[in-house]
């Protein structure tokens, strides 16, 4: 066993060595030798203060520091070129040498029975007397309490041994209560009922006066000459490396001062590097350190080693599915909701279609009733006509005087006055009836010669229209001509309403034609009372009229007609003279819209 010291005694002992090595001026190299620190730091400065003091006496010219770590923080330093040599257990140098290219040049000679190939070993612990277990085999469903999973003689030992007995301890155990360093935790987990069983590394319970009454071994091995009880095999003992970026001469030195130490006079001794080879074939075997790249990574190493990050995916995942099942519910909820306005919305512009149908078609049958009184009368004059040659012809017939050329005068006045009657009829059959509009290239004068015929036509007493065609041969606008009819029709009867009570001379109607740019202006102007500014401004209002006997729809029919045809209509008073003008504004055929569009407003008629 080695020397231990008090600790007020290792710091002044220290302080001295300190002391005595700083006399030069010039501040010495430093010499930085790391430790893991099983035992703790107060075990591990008192167990590895000789080396401390061996180099500081046989190398004066360095400034010697010790410092104990745990793995990973003699890990970090070793990366971070902090320490110069390292001084660790076999495991964690077989990764520093894969990992950072550690080499050993001296391995620990502890003595007393043990070798430097021959010296470690675990021992698997249990309380002697409340214990059922008695070998290795019965850890299956246990409780083993171990350093961790990088401590090679506080596990890694015992995990390559129940291997080869075929128990796998990530699987069949009841669990692994890592209690990290130092060691003496394991036993504290046993006697607090934390773990069945404990794991040790080999030597450190003979180091309890003890223990024999108060543990007991599991499976302990027939190892000759080996002073302490171990459930394993023995590997070889602690390494003293030398890391990739300290000088070789550095190296030399210290091992030759390492060298020197013995048993009797510094309580330990180091020898040449021992073989670790059966170092090499464990961590084979366990698939750790250096050769961990030949295990096939299974679910639930998966799941230890990448936890957070598999967490975190899983929660994106949850998250990315509740927002596509909550945005597939708004689309399926909006379209349902979009569907059912678009069916809204067409059954509304079905009504409105009909609606407006139907008011244009009451429109044209209301021209038709207000003008029935003359209509007869006009229908009356060929039928008399017809009545009179016919009762001619039969006189003639009486008297023996029916002559060839006498019947085919009759005939032909007879056949004139039926076509003229048909004529009119036809003409008021085709205004009349309900049809769906079309938009179509049409001559404007040949539809207000038409409309001024039929306006005509239905009048005993018709006015007299006089027309100012403008407008070069062949232009055409783009119009459904029986919409155009009664928008003309509706404005003649308006200007003849407005001038009927009046002189004759002021009864005439004017028609004017002309261009205005990519449009065509049809006008009528009647010679009437007029219009002042307030009722121009209302008169295409629903329901305004200036009529007793008025509806106050036409006008907002026609409106609404000329602006289906992209075009306006619009209410003026003249420059001169007396009455209103209305003019009715269309594209020409070439910059008009092809379909009418549908009417979706009504207003009113003067």
């Amino acid at each position: 066993m080695l020397p231990r010291f008090p600790p007020l005694l290792t710091g002044l002992l220290a302080l001295l060595l300190l002391l005595a090595a700083g006399t030069t001026a010039a501040a010495p190299p430093p010499l930085r030798l790391g430790v893991l620190a099983v035992l703790g730091a107060e075990a591990t400065i008192q167990e590895w203060f000789p080396v401390l003091r061996q180099l500081q006496t046989a190398l004066p010219g360095y400034q010697v520091s010790l410092t104990h770590f745990d793995h990973e923080g003699l890990r970090r330093a070793a990366r971070r070129e902090e320490l110069d040599f390292v001084i660790t257990n076999p495991g964690h140098y077989i990764e520093l040498e894969a990992e950072l290219g550690a080499s050993r040049i001296l391995s620990l000679d502890a003595g007393s029975g043990r070798t430097p190939q021959s010296a470690l070993g675990s021992a698997v612990i249990v309380p002697r007397d409340s214990s059922p277990l008695r070998r290795l085999e019965d850890l299956r469903g246990r409780r083993l309490a171990v350093v961790s999973h990088e401590a090679f003689g506080g596990y890694q030992m015992l995990w390559g041994e129940l291997l080869e007995q075929g128990i796998d301890p990530e699987q069949e155990l009841a669990g692994l209560h890592e209690v990290g360093l130092p060691m003496n935790r394991v036993i504290e987990a046993l006697e607090q009922g934390k773990a069945d069983a404990g794991v040790l590394r080999s030597c450190m319970l003979e180091s309890r006066p003890d223990w024999m009454a108060r543990y007991r071994v599991l499976s302990p091995r027939e190892i000759p000459g080996f002073p302490c009880a171990s459930s394993t095999r023995l590997y070889p003992d602690w390494p003293l490396a030398a890391l990739r970026h300290t000088p070789p001469e550095l190296s030399r030195a210290v091992a030759i001062a390492l060298l020197g130490m013995t048993q009797g006079e510094h309580g330990m001794a180091w020898s040449m590097p021992a073989d670790y080879q059966s170092v090499h074939e464990l961590f084979r075997k366990l698939e750790i350190g250096p050769y961990a790249y030949l295990r096939t990574p299974g679910l639930k190493h998966l799941a230890e080693r990448y936890w957070p990050w598999m967490a975190g995916m899983a929660l994106l995942i949850l998250a990315w599915v509740l927002y596509t099942v909550r945005v597939e519910h708004l689309v399926h909820v909006r379209t349902s909701a979009l569907q059912d306005a678009l069916a809204a919305r067409d059954a509304s512009e079905q009504r409105m279609r009909a609606a407006q149908e139907q008011a244009e078609h009451l429109s044209r049958l209301s021209v038709l009733g207000e003008l029935s009184g003359t209509l007869a009368h006009e229908l009356n004059q060929p039928l008399a006509t017809i009545t009179n040659y016919a009762g001619s012809l039969r006189r003639r017939a009486d008297n023996q005087r029916l002559t060839e050329a006498a019947v085919r005068e009759a005939a032909g006045e007879i056949a004139d006055q039926a076509e003229r009657a048909a004529g009119i009829m036809a003409r008021i059959r085709s205004f009349s009836r309900k049809r769906v509009g079309s938009c179509a290239p049409v001559a404007p004068g040949e539809v207000v010669q038409e409309a001024i015929t039929l306006f005509q036509g239905m009048l005993a007493r018709a006015p007299r229209v006089e027309v100012d065609d403008r407008l070069p041969a062949g232009a055409r606008i783009g119009a459904d001509r029986l919409q155009l009819q009664q928008v003309l029709l509706n404005l003649l009867k308006n200007a003849w309403d407005a001038s009927q009570e009046l002189p004759p001379e002021r009864q005439q109607i004017q028609v004017s034609l002309e261009e205005d740019g990519d449009n065509i202006r049809l006008g009528v102007r009647d010679l009437g009372c007029g219009l002042d500014a307030a009722t121009c401004a209302q008169l295409f209002q629903p329901f305004f009229t200036t009529k007793p006997d008025g509806l106050g729809l036409g006008l907002s029919i026609c409106r609404s007609i000329a602006e289906a045809h992209g075009g306006r209509l619009t209410a003026e008073i003249p420059a001169s003279g007396p009455g209103a003008r209305f003019v009715l504004t269309l594209p020409k055929s070439d910059a008009a819209p092809g379909p009418v569009q549908d009417i979706t407003a009504l207003t009113s008629d003067r």
